[in-house]
């Protein structure tokens, strides 16, 4: 079945309304999860221009979407995974996802994603927002990331998590081992990334993309070869570290996608796009109380930087 594409001319005279409010006001049949992926694939525009959901409309113009159709007919099952919990309570649950795992599932993937484990340990027990096949998520990961998530265990907790995040009320720094040595000991890159005009499965630095911030700071050096990065994202751009990071010609190491050579370290392994998200501090959704949440960095990770500190 094709994607739905929905348009809505603003007229003049429309008061200023963010443009997920207008699309909603407008379109009463699509659910809200439905129009947030759309935002979150930068499949929504304002006079050719790619918005986001926070971009306020002040003035006439074609308010511009496409929708992906469903492509589950039933919900997810819930199977028996391992997942190495961080925290729980009757609202959140802290997950130190593993490398390899994806967060929910989609076109292709199998019955062993993170939506299927939680289903498994939390039964009922996960909010509905993103059901039938992201019960729970309120950000994720990539496949290859490895790291913390928090899944929301009722309605509450999800939709305040979700605009902590979407108003960038969160922390949330990655470790990251990157190609080459930086010639400074930190920095700041604040390119707009959007979707490839051309590779749409990959995200790029583009002009008219959305805002993206992203903080670096070298915690060591491995010879002349590569160094370990910590990167505290003040935006949640789709592949953000890694784009920045290969604009500023630092390509994550094994992430062929974004410029990584693999010729340029041949005598070590690189088993994954070498990216781990280390802190996550969140308010809790519902009691007044700043959580920090910190995830050890990974077998892969100890392997790798041994391996580079002896090659």
């Amino acid at each position: 079945m094709p994607d739905r594409i929905i348009e809505y001319t603003v007229p003049a005279g429309t008061p200023p309304t963010r443009a997920d409010k207008l699309f909603a006001a407008k379109f009463d049949d699509i659910s809200r999860a439905r129009l947030q992926r759309a935002f979150e694939a930068d499949q929504v525009s304002f006079d050719g221009l790619i918005i986001d959901k926070r971009f306020k409309i002040n003035r006439p113009g074609l308010l511009r979407a496409t929708l992906e159709e469903p492509t589950f007919e039933a919900a997810p099952i819930a199977v028996d995974l391992p997942l190495e919990i961080i925290y729980e309570d009757a609202s959140i649950l802290v997950v130190n996802k593993a490398p390899g795992m994806i967060t929910h599932p989609g076109n292709g993937t199998g019955e062993n994603t993170l939506v299927h484990a939680l289903l498994h340990h939390c039964g009922d027990q996960l909010s509905t927002v993103g059901a039938p096949d992201r019960p729970g998520i309120v950000h994720r990961l990539d496949k290859e990331t490895s790291g913390l998530i928090v899944v929301a265990k009722n309605d509450t907790a999800h939709h305040k998590l979700a605009a902590a995040f979407s108003e960038r009320q969160t922390y949330k720094r990655y470790t990251a081992l990157v190609m080459g040595i930086p010639k400074v000991s930190r920095g700041t890159i604040k390119e707009p990334i959007a979707r490839h005009p051309v590779i749409r499965t990959r995200m790029a630095v583009v002009h008219s993309g959305k805002p993206a911030h992203t903080d670096w700071q070298v915690e060591a050096r491995y010879a002349q070869k590569a160094a370990r990065l910590a990167c505290v994202i003040h935006t949640g751009r789709t592949h953000q570290i890694r784009v920045h990071m290969s604009a500023l010609n630092f390509p994550l190491l094994g992430d062929t996608t974004y410029g990584f050579k693999p010729g340029r370290l041949k005598e070590i392994r690189i088993p994954r796009v070498m990216l781990h998200s280390t802190e996550l501090r969140i308010q809790h959704p519902e009691r007044d109380e700043l959580m920090t949440f910190l995830a050890p960095l990974p077998e892969d990770f100890e392997r790798t930087m041994a391996a580079l500190n002896h090659s």
